[in-house]
């Protein structure tokens, strides 16, 4: 069993990932690649039959994945499939122009050749290849060189420098392997997972691996993709497991896979990176970059583009906490918002819209809400949209439960029981689970979603989903560890197609995820804890996050769990409005009234945030399109830069804001500038980059520059609300500057500003109202 300390919370109904067996002393089981042959190519590549250190033969699958990406796959024989495969294609392979396979020699034999239209790539061997007795597959900016006895995997530029290789294997002075080869392992004739091996220089950085709540920088961790009610941000639990990572040597590893793959990121051995995939076989794309967001535009077609979210998701979201709401208490709160002149665009409903105990049966408590078609049209008239919160679990004593189990829409147990499970950890009652991959279960739970929609509720908070029991079996025959991971992206699905079907989008706020999650658009962090360091630590998990694909992400600002003290609350709804998204929401109460010494300095951040929306619109209809994040770790545009890839309590929101929240009560931190010089927003001070400034803020302020010559699109008198149309008059604003280019993105096209001495040149349907200039020299 897996290390816990005594006395720690943990889940009791949802197995921790599956322990990969130990081999015992002197016992084989082991197989490393030691040599191969080609035998076939077509437009997916070249397929080789490969020989083992175990005597095996085992199939080799190199091939280019579109331009830039090149895909490997060992396994048993050529048509094996992952195990989530049954349930969903995470990677979609082929989305990309075709490879065009000119010609393929083994040493010594006959060339196999193919034509395929398309030109995606070109694989070679031999002299024609220029490595004699090795196979080139040639992704344009990225090659992969194989040479077949012995056995060695090259990854290499246009230029023919090495970008990442396999790590030729290390031993101790008794001989033993001390990291893991290319090849697989058995135990008790089963195959326990395939491996593969990269060598990592000693000044290599990694990041990625989804929403990852430890350092950046993940050399020396072991991140295992296995999605956890992670209960904070302050551990290696994560709700949300993408398992791809960066490389600051400018490429990424995506791994397909829905098993718990264990990445040694240079924590067994500090000169190589482990990859164990307890699956049926190993599939994985190494993707060229060279800098970030080139490895995420790939990665992104690959697997999906994000889903933009609609306009008014860009606005204050406000919960109503978790305790028990009413109709009366939602439209108060509606009232008291715009009276306060609180800017807000949506209203979030949590769980006690339904009746207590009932969770989530998806149905209006009759008693607190009497009428809420009525209240859904009032708040529309107000100018707000309603999320309500949901999850995949309906309690063995709501109503709806009996019928859903007699008619198989529950995972269940192996002996054909339903599975009831303690889905909330003891505080409410055992819930049967939503078996996603029974088509009937599908419609019948759109269809309790449909009714709500159709009455004019436009989002759903879709919690859980992490918790899928080990011994569970699904309706297509997938154990629950199999199920595990996939099983939330099932769950989106439904939710965002049916939202897509009424509302006309397919956003979801959603608490787990997993890789190809992005199509999904919102995904927030979870219950975080109330203070500084938990505030630190989820910065960290938004950055990794927007490192793994998921542009939009968000946080419960003011943390979940608990009362933030005064300060904390503003420090946190500061970092919330400069986040791609931002809600208030806690088990206590986030409304701005409610810290009535502090009010004035939470509403200045979101007055601000609506000032900059024309801004931060633009930056995430550009993320939508690239797949580069809206909250950029600094190694998104500054690669080169060692410090970038560790320096992770600080972002640029877009490619002109950088953005350090403060994160100690004291009021200073250490903020570090990359190169090029950076605007103070609030003093106008001009400082020189490539070093650490330290930085004093009163409260009403969050550490925040702007690039010296950056030109800012901000509203010139901001509303209350952002809503669905055009942005009103926009005025740029010049950071030491007053001529430039700005491109604002809008729902009615995209403007082209230039400014220049002579005046300003305006292309698209924007409302420029002038140009200031703010600070500089």
């Amino acid at each position: 069993m897996p290390y816990r300390p005594p006395l720690i919370a943990h889940e009791y109904f949802v197995a921790d990932p599956p322990e990969l067996p130990v081999r015992s002393h002197g016992e084989g089981g082991l197989s490393a690649l030691t040599a191969a042959e080609p035998v076939a190519a077509d437009e997916a590549g070249v397929t080789l039959k490969a020989s083992t250190s175990a005597g095996e033969t085992l199939v080799v699958q190199v091939g280019v994945a579109g331009e830039g990406v090149i895909r490997v796959r060992l396994g048993q024989d050529a048509d094996a499939r992952t195990r989530s495969a049954r349930a969903i294609s995470m990677v979609t392979p082929g989305t990309f122009a075709g490879a065009r396979v000119e010609s393929l020699a083994a040493p010594g034999g006959d060339a196999l050749t193919a034509e395929v239209a398309g030109g995606g790539g070109v694989l070679r061997a031999g002299a024609d290849g220029g490595v004699p007795g090795a196979v080139v597959v040639d992704a344009g900016s990225l090659r992969a060189e194989i040479t077949l006895s012995p056995w060695h995997l090259r990854f290499t530029d246009a230029s023919g420098a090495t970008v990442l290789e396999q790590d030729p294997g290390h031993t101790d002075i008794s001989g033993r392997l001390r990291t893991l080869p290319f090849g697989r392992s058995l135990a008790g004739g089963e195959v326990a997972g395939y491996h593969e091996s990269f060598s990592a220089p000693a000044d290599e950085a990694f990041t990625g691996f989804g929403e990852s709540f430890t350092p950046l920088d993940k050399r020396g961790q072991r991140p295992v993709m296995w999605n956890f009610d992670a209960f904070g941000a302050e551990s290696q639990r994560a709700y949300k497991n993408v398992p791809f990572y960066l490389s600051s040597r400018g490429y990424g590893v995506l791994v397909d896979s829905g098993t718990p793959v264990e990445f040694d990121v240079c924590q067994s051995t500090h000169s190589c990176v482990q990859i164990v995939v307890p699956d049926d076989l190993i599939d994985y794309y190494v993707i060229a970059g060279p800098t970030p967001p080139e490895v995420l535009d790939r990665f992104d077609r690959l697997t999906c583009r994000p889903l933009l979210p609609p306009k008014w998701a860009f606005g204050t979201w406000i919960s109503s906490g978790f305790f028990v709401d009413t109709q009366e208490r939602v439209t108060n709160r509606a009232r008291t918002i715009r009276e306060r002149g609180i800017p807000c665009d949506v209203l979030h409903l949590d769980t006690y819209w339904q009746t207590d105990g009932h969770w989530s049966d998806l149905r209006w408590d009759e008693a607190n809400f009497p009428d809420p078609a009525g209240m859904l049209a009032e708040l529309e008239e107000m100018g707000f949209k309603v999320c309500l919160w949901m999850n995949p679990y309906i309690s063995h004593r709501s109503p709806a439960f009996p019928a859903a189990a007699e008619a198989g829409y529950f995972l269940r147990r192996p002996d054909g029981e339903v599975y009831v499970a303690d889905c909330w950890h003891g505080s409410y009652p055992a819930c049967g689970i939503v078996d996603f991959t029974n088509p009937e279960a599908v419609e019948w739970f759109r269809g309790l979603l449909r009714p709500l929609l159709e009455q004019g509720v436009q989002v759903f908070k879709t919690d859980f989903a992490e918790g899928v029991p080990h011994d569970a079996v699904a309706a297509n025959g997938m154990t629950g560890t199999e199920l595990h991971n996939v099983y939330t992206l099932l769950f989106n699905d439904v939710v965002s197609e049916v939202t897509r079907e009424v509302a006309g989008h397919g956003m979801v706020w959603a608490r787990s995820s997993f890789l190809g999650g992005q199509r999904h658009s919102a995904q927030w962090s979870g219950d975080t804890y109330t203070s500084y360091p938990a505030m630190g630590s989820t910065l960290r998990g938004g950055l990794a996050h927007g490192l793994s694909g998921i542009p939009f992400w968000s946080h419960d600002a003011g943390g979940f769990t608990g009362r933030p003290t005064d300060d904390l609350y503003v420090r946190w709804t500061q970092f919330g409005a400069f986040s791609p998204l931002l809600r208030l929401h806690g088990t206590t109460s986030r409304e701005p009234w409610e810290f009535p010494e502090v009010e004035a300095e939470a509403v200045a951040a979101l007055k601000l945030r609506y000032r900059l929306m024309p801004y931060l619109y633009t930056a995430a209809v550009e993320a939508a399109r690239t797949g580069a994040p809206m909250m950029r770790a600094l190694c998104v545009d500054h690669p080169d830069d060692p410090v970038a890839w560790q320096a992770d309590l600080e972002y640029l929101l877009g490619r002109d804001l950088l953005v350090a929240p403060m994160t100690s009560p004291d009021g200073v931190r250490r903020v570090y500038l990359p190169a090029g010089d950076w605007v103070d927003h609030w003093t106008g001070e001009v400082h020189a980059g490539g070093r650490y400034v330290t930085v004093r803020t009163p409260l009403d302020r969050i550490p925040l520059f702007v690039r010296h010559g950056a030109l800012i699109p901000v509203l010139t008198e901001p509303g209350d609300a952002v809503g669905d149309g055009p942005f009103g008059e926009i005025t740029l604003v010049g950071y030491g500057t007053a001529t430039g280019t700005a491109v604002i993105a809008d729902v009615d096209g995209s403007t082209t500003v230039t400014v220049t001495e002579d005046g300003v040149r305006v292309d698209g349907p924007a409302r420029i109202a002038g140009v200031e200039r703010a600070g500089g020299r």
